[in-house]
């Protein structure tokens, strides 16, 4: 017997609308199996799930927290994909942007914050942006798959970053043994939105730079060209469309707007920047981007799902010890049971019987 999979002609709105729920449900179902196994009570630990992600005030800001730096990076790996192309650098664009804001940070303290905190934030953009243009160039002048660049940038970046705490940029006159850099005036930081929370304007930040993309991708001649060199590259060029502007292009703003991201952890959060600041939200970002169907509001619906998973998750581990490795088996069944409900939105499957 073959299992086939058939193009629905036409999925009804009820289907849509119900299957992201029914997914995240049978996700959540499967999830107790492992639960069980350890003995640990499949309710607590789901009640500890969500209390710990949006129970209070404190609990939802810590989700938005995490959420800022997801979407940004999400949005940069989405962005390409319009032109047919993957960003798998996000991580590397990060750590550039936070390498771009400190130096700025640290090397101008006297200038007023409002000043200082836009320099900051147009510096780390660039920085990303650089990062961003070398992949973009090589992949459209010279026919360079931009994945494997992007990616082993990703390893330059890390060990640049690494280079400059350990040695040049280390704060030697500080308390800390930690490799990190002083710490910034304080009118360099980003402003919180809730007091006795870490929420920061990044969040606005984020959700300008989606609406933007959306009216960039969708309402604009640019948007329109990147639309038809992803689709087809032939026709694009055949159309009078430069599809090595309209790469580099690409390649270089979502280098841009992963920086953002980068510049939000050490402006809001940290305050200096450490060799410990990129905990995979590149590499988190490229399910998020997929999740999101590449649509720059559907990323924000799926950064806050993910946000929510981290933050829920570290509150299980914390309440009832669930391992970490277990946190993360939930946290990748609900990606897969949405992408698989997704897939049956198009799709039905059908059992064939094989003709002897």
């Amino acid at each position: 017997m073959q299992i086939l999979l058939e193009p629905r002609e036409v999925t009804s709105k009820i289907y849509k609308m119900f299957a992201p729920v029914v997914t995240m449900l049978l996700a959540l179902i499967v999830g107790t199996i492992p639960l069980l196994w350890l003995k640990i009570n499949p309710l607590e630990a789901y009640k500890s799930l969500f209390f710990g992600s949006c129970g209070d005030v404190y609990c939802f800001s810590e989700t938005l927290v995490k959420a800022i730096p997801l979407m940004l990076c999400g949005l940069a790996v989405a962005f390409p994909l319009t032109a047919n192309r993957w960003n798998i650098g996000a991580e590397g664009q990060f750590l550039m942007g936070a390498f771009g804001a400190s130096v700025v940070g640290l090397s101008f303290p006297i200038i007023p914050g409002v000043i200082l905190v836009p320099l900051m934030v147009l510096a780390g953009f660039a920085a990303g942006a650089f990062w961003g243009l070398i992949p973009g160039y090589l992949n459209s002048r010279f026919n360079v798959s931009e994945i494997i660049v992007t990616l082993m940038m990703n390893y330059i970046a890390m060990n640049w970053v690494a280079y400059l705490v350990y040695g040049p940029l280390r704060d030697r006159e500080g308390y800390s043994n930690f490799p990190v850099t002083p710490k910034f005036v304080r009118h360099a930081w980003f402003p919180r939105i809730i007091q006795g929370t870490r929420l920061h304007v990044g969040l606005f930040l984020a959700i300008v730079v989606a609406i933007i993309l959306y009216i960039v991708i969708k309402k604009t001649r640019i948007g329109y060209e990147i639309r038809i060199v992803g689709a087809n590259p032939l026709v694009a060029q055949y159309g009078g469309i430069n599809t090595t502007r309209v790469v580099i292009l690409v390649m270089t703003a979502a280098g841009g707007i992963a920086a953002l991201a980068g510049v939000g952890e050490v402006a809001a959060l940290h305050h200096q920047l450490r060799n410990d600041i990129a905990i995979g939200y590149g590499y988190s970002a490229i399910p998020v981007a997929l999740l999101g169907k590449g649509h720059p509001l559907g990323i924000i619906v799926s950064a806050l799902l993910f946000a929510a998973l981290l933050v829920g998750g570290s509150n299980m581990q914390q309440d009832l010890g669930v391992p970490v490795a277990l946190i993360s088996i939930i946290q990748a069944l609900v990606v897969l049971f949405i992408v698989a409900g997704d897939t049956l939105q198009k799709y039905r499957i059908r059992f064939v019987r094989e003709e002897r």
